[in-house]
């Protein structure tokens, strides 16, 4: 089994369940990295979150979930994870609900790349949306505008209001991006 370890990293550790998926599936240490810095990127953004709006209703577990295997699919379709590519959407969703993972869960693997109005995505879909950009500072204004009005309806607070408070977020959660895709970087794709 293709194993990496970890130990010394600068981000919050897979879940124990993802750690295990990643075993079974042999999954390269360049996409245990990657979603190492996803995860650490949502729970982030959650906590900063939660500090601003203390009434936002969310689910935080899923969001945790959600980013920790939105790419698990590339275990499989190795080569995008070094060049883009879409196969491992589809595929990470059958892969999750082959090992159990019910489909709230799994559809992350679609959605964290389908978000669109037309996807209707959940709040949460948005958020690891978000985590799988900010982190390398990757900001696409019409994710951020359906953030922006997912949170001003949660919250009841101005469109605004909310954009100001989300921009500063994913501000200071975008600061470290060159020296995250230096780390991630330093894994090899296989």
């Amino acid at each position: 089994m293709n194993q990496v370890q970890l130990s010394g990293s600068p981000y919050d550790s897979l879940p124990e369940g993802v750690t295990d998926l990643c075993a079974e599936l042999n999954a390269p240490p360049r996409l245990i990295a990657h979603l190492t810095i996803v995860h650490d990127t949502a729970r982030k953004l959650a906590s900063k979150l939660r500090a601003e709006f203390p009434s936002l209703d969310f689910d935080e577990e899923a969001v945790y979930f959600g980013a920790a295997t939105h790419d698990l699919g590339k275990a499989i379709h190795t080569e995008e994870l070094s060049k883009s590519g879409r196969q491992h959407e589809k595929r990470g969703v059958d892969l999750l609900k082959e090992h159990g993972v019910p489909e709230r869960l799994a559809r992350f693997a679609w959605t964290h790349n389908n978000w669109q109005p037309s996807d209707d995505p959940q709040f949460e879909d948005l958020l690891v949306a978000l985590a799988d950009k900010t982190w390398k500072a990757k900001r696409i204004p019409e994710l951020e505008a359906l953030a922006t009005s997912a949170l001003a309806s949660k919250t009841g607070k101005a469109e605004w209001e909310c954009y100001a408070i989300l921009d500063n977020l994913l501000q200071d959660l975008s600061a470290n991006a060159d020296a995250s895709l230096e780390w991630q970087r330093s894994f090899p794709v296989d």
